[in-house]
């Protein structure tokens, strides 16, 4: 398997990831402070896996 092809899956992992803690809000609190800077990261890491990723299939 090529690696660009498993830095996409792995981006798409963490957008996943990111997309899950997002949503995982409380009803009367709403998102805390470290669920949406961990929710942040993730999707940083996500798109930097998955530019990476096409950039290395280019």
């Amino acid at each position: 398997m090529d690696f660009g092809l498993v830095l996409l899956l792995l981006g798409g992992f963490l957008l996943g990831g990111a997309w899950s803690i997002w949503r995982a809000d409380s009803d009367t609190e709403g998102r805390t402070g470290p669920q949406v800077v961990f929710a942040v990261i993730l999707l940083t890491a996500a798109l930097l896996a998955s530019v990476s990723g096409i950039l290395y299939l280019v």
